[in-house]
């Protein structure tokens, strides 16, 4: 059997979250053992408080938990009888602990010069980073912790896979190609961020054309081009790296712990003003 402690080891150190659930307290005539331990994954479960309906509902807090990103350890008292489908009275004390939650799920297309400025900047962040582009050859030899590398003939079909509520960076080496992604995107509209690299000129360009195909002006707004604060001056890869990366914790500072959809998280880049300056791929 996999064991808690085992279990959470390997979680995280692939910088996965998980929730850590310990029965604190024991009251009543039940096999359970005060100390007994659970770890819950999105997808899995290792170890075992004792199974049955508490455990079914104990798995349960703790899934919602991961999904809402909550941070702060939780206690949760269960009343032990007709409810928990026991025989007897009695109660349950079980505490769930948030272990490895990550603020933020980054996809970064381009490994371009401004990209690898910008995905060690992101990588020192507690988030998880999807670092996506056709030519191989652009990547640096060693990544750092956190950050995945995807290699794909067809980078747009990657969108599809991202996480909902993820962070959008397009920075590619092609025009066209950041607007398939860009209309990818927004298409799926369950971003919590989405930011394109260029200037004022490349977002009226690609606002022209996103309009033939068909996306609502509202839609087109949640759009960030050109993104970055602009109290971060410059065009170096670096400078604007920084302005990016700035960019974003504001707004995960400003939306952590919140469900991101199409409803809610169009507002946040109201919350930054609008850059000024020219962005060069």
């Amino acid at each position: 059997m996999h064991t808690w402690i085992n279990a959470l080891s390997d979680l995280q150190s692939r910088g996965e979250p998980c929730v850590l659930v310990t029965i604190i307290e024991e009251r009543g005539s039940t096999p359970r053992n005060a100390g007994s331990k659970m770890v819950v994954s999105a997808e899995q479960l290792f170890d075992t408080i004792g199974g049955g309906h508490l455990e079914y509902k104990a798995m349960h807090i703790a899934r919602q938990m991961l999904a809402e990103r909550r941070e702060a350890p939780h206690l949760e008292r269960f009343s032990l009888g007709a409810s928990l489908g026991q025989c007897c009275g009695g109660a349950t004390v079980l505490l769930f602990e948030p272990m490895g939650q990550v603020q933020a799920q980054i996809a970064v297309f381009g490994a371009g010069h401004v990209g690898r400025a910008l995905v060690p900047l992101l990588a020192a962040l507690p988030c998880k980073v999807r670092w996506i582009d056709s030519r191989e050859q652009e990547f640096p030899e060693s990544l750092p912790a956190g950050v995945s590398k995807i290699v794909s003939e067809e980078p747009v079909d990657e969108v599809d896979e991202l996480p909902a509520g993820s962070y959008c960076i397009v920075m590619t080496h092609n025009h066209q190609l950041d607007l398939e992604l860009t209309a990818a995107i927004l298409k799926r509209n369950d971003f919590t961020w989405f930011g394109l690299i260029g200037s004022k000129t490349k977002r009226v360009k690609f606002e022209h054309r996103l309009r033939e195909r068909g996306f609502a002006e509202e839609r087109l707004q949640r759009m960030r081009c050109p993104m970055g604060i602009a109290e971060v001056k410059g065009k170096l890869p670096i400078e604007i790296a920084v302005s990016i990366a700035a960019e974003i914790i504001a707004t995960y500072n400003a939306s952590f712990g919140q469900h991101n959809n199409a409803v809610n998280a169009g507002p946040i880049a109201q919350l930054l003003p609008p850059s000024r300056r020219s962005q060069a791929i």
